[in-house]
C-alpha cells in the first residue's frame, strides 16, 4: 500500500499539537509550546477561529470555508499556517 502526501496545504489534516497552549488576547491569542517552549502571536481572531477549528475538520480547505474565510484570503492563511507547522504548533493528524 502506497500512501502519498499531499502536496498542498490546504489538502492537509492539521491539528493544533497536543502540548501547544492557546491564550485569548485581544488581538487575537498567544500559542505557547510547552515542548520546545516557542511562544507566537497569532495576531488576528481569524487565524485564532481556524487553528481552534482544525481538529473539527479533515482539512485546512473545510477549516476555512466552514470559518467563512474568504478564499481571497486563503494564501495568506496557508503561509501562515506553514509558519506554525514549521514551528511545530501544528502537525499532521494521525490516525
Amino acid at each position: 500500500m502506497t500512501t502519498t502526501t499531499p502536496t498542498s496545504l490546504l489538502d492537509r489534516c492539521l491539528v493544533l499539537h497536543p502540548q501547544v497552549a492557546l491564550r485569548p488576547e485581544p488581538f487575537g491569542a498567544l500559542a505557547y509550546h510547552y515542548g520546545n517552549r516557542k511562544l507566537v502571536f497569532l495576531r488576528h481572531p481569524d487565524i485564532v477561529r481556524v487553528v481552534s477549528s482544525l481538529d473539527e475538520h479533515d482539512t485546512l480547505s473545510d477549516t476555512l470555508h466552514a470559518c467563512d474565510i474568504a478564499e481571497n484570503r486563503w494564501p495568506s492563511f496557508e503561509r501562515a499556517l506553514l509558519a506554525l507547522t514549521a514551528s511545530e504548533m501544528l502537525h499532521d493528524r494521525t490516525g
